[in-house]
């Protein structure tokens, strides 16, 4: 029995729930599963499969948001479970589902009270997919996504790098998980299936992806930077006077969260499919099977954590090529976006650009919706050779003068800080918060002895 009093002992039956990708129409899409996990698992254990099918509450329509998915699975859930505890294995999207899920239904003040014991996520869009923005038409037509069924506008939105819904979920992870609630693991893959490259869409073959997902926006274990306008100026590298963007917080999570990138494994697919390609013959053998079973036998946090310290050096193993992920969001000190501005990367004891290793930036997307949200993606080999350990940016935004205007600012880190500020495998999420410069003839109030036109006042 866990120190929360809820995880499983093991003469207790655990019941298993499968969720998958939002999209799905079909419980084949777990290919032989859930049957290897019953047939392998320890027999002091009692398992009983349960699929919940989430296409049986949605009718892809454009106007069905994450929250109703999730609305959807506690109804499901409370009609088959009741409040008996239970564990989840879910697959892409079927991860922010249940992450909202905890969210909506267990907060932080809930979460000893939450049912679910176990959250294993294969292959999960945490922080989004870059193939979201490629749009319906495009993006129903990538079979390893999903699944040949037209996607839901609103699930395209969330999905989509860098969106509201992701920061908002991920920021509330970062503040909020604790190993009081369900125990976290997530397993994905970097093996792209060329049964299903797109050859009109790079993003099904980039590399550090299972050709859907990016290994540094399924992890969560992540990080979050409060970088702050002050009139405090500083020489910037073309000899301008520009103000300076403080860090006022850099936040990561309380508790480590279990990560593994599984050898061999692709998104989708009974080839290479991190779930799909399991079968009653190869099950035995498979890594993703194996550490599923070892996720389940985890009762307590000191488990938990010599879990996690496996996970960790079983991944970075053999592996040469390694991402991460920035994602920027400029808004200013009223709240609202400042949608059109550039962003310069900048490194070196200098802080000037053009000083990367040839190759650092993999892509660069700006998210449709949000235009004051921009995704990086980088070599992490290459980002962590900066000059001096040094990484900073610069943003400029518009308009940059007139009545109401903002002024460029700028960020140096310390030295050899580049890796703490990107890690390898994983996503740094940025808010830049930048002053909105009002003028003083904005508003004015005179006596009537000077009143008359004043619009001239505009123009000075």
């Amino acid at each position: 029995m866990s120190s929360n009093g809820k995880l499983l002992a093991v003469e207790v039956m655990m019941e298993l729930v499968f969720v998958h990708g939002w999209s799905v129409t079909n419980t084949d899409t777990y290919a032989q599963l859930p049957q290897a996990i019953v047939k392998l698992m320890d027999p002091e254990i009692a398992l009983s499969i349960r699929h919940i099918h989430l296409g049986r509450y949605i009718s892809f329509d454009d106007e069905v948001r994450l929250n109703d998915i999730a609305k959807a699975f506690n109804d499901a859930r409370v009609d088959l479970l009741g409040d008996k505890p239970f564990a989840v294995i879910t697959h892409s999207t079927g991860a922010p589902v249940m992450r909202q899920w905890l969210q909506m239904f267990f907060g932080a003040d809930k979460i000893s009270d939450c049912p679910l014991t176990h959250l294993i996520m294969l292959a999960p869009a945490n922080h989004g997919s870059a193939l979201a923005q490629l749009g319906k038409s495009r993006v129903g037509r990538i079979n390893s996504f999903f699944s040949g069924v037209e996607p839901g506008q609103r699930i395209l939105d969330w999905l989509e790098l860098g969106s509201d819904g992701q920061h908002q979920l991920n920021l509330h992870w970062l503040k909020e998980f604790t190993l009081e609630g369900p125990l976290p693991f997530v397993l994905t893959g970097e093996t792209i299936d060329s049964q299903f490259y797109d050859y009109l869409n790079s993003y099904t073959a980039e590399v550090g992806s299972d050709g859907v997902v990016r290994v540094a926006s399924a992890n969560l274990n992540f990080s979050h930077l409060l970088l702050e306008q002050t009139a405090h100026p500083l020489t910037s590298f073309d000899g301008r006077r520009i103000s300076t963007l403080q860090l006022t917080n850099h936040s990561t999570p309380r508790q480590q969260t279990a990560f593994e990138v599984i050898n061999n494994a692709s998104h989708s697919g009974s080839r290479k499919g991190i779930m799909g390609s399991v079968t009653s013959k190869n099950a035995a053998k498979k890594p993703v099977v194996q550490r599923i079973l070892q996720c389940l036998k985890v009762s307590e946090p000191q488990q938990y954590q010599r879990l996690c310290e496996q996970m960790a050096e079983t991944h970075s193993v053999k592996r040469k090529q390694r991402t991460c992920m920035l994602v920027v969001r400029v808004i200013d000190d009223t709240g609202l976006a400042v949608e059109d501005f550039d962003i310069i990367l900048l490194s070196g004891a200098e802080f000037v650009p053009g000083q990367f290793a040839k190759g650092f930036m993999l892509d660069k997307q700006r998210n449709h919706s949000n235009n004051h949200v921009v995704t990086f993606y980088f070599d992490a080999n290459k980002l962590a050779k900066v000059s001096d350990g040094k990484i900073g940016l610069r943003v400029d935004p518009r308009p940059n003068n007139g009545v109401c205007y903002y002024r460029s600012g700028e960020f140096h880190s310390d030295g050899e800080q580049v890796q703490v500020l990107l890690q390898a495998d994983q996503t740094t999420m940025v808010d830049i918060v930048l002053q909105r410069q009002i003028s003083p003839k904005t508003f004015t109030l005179v006596d009537s002895e000077h009143g008359g036109d004043f619009s001239h006042l505009a123009d000075d």
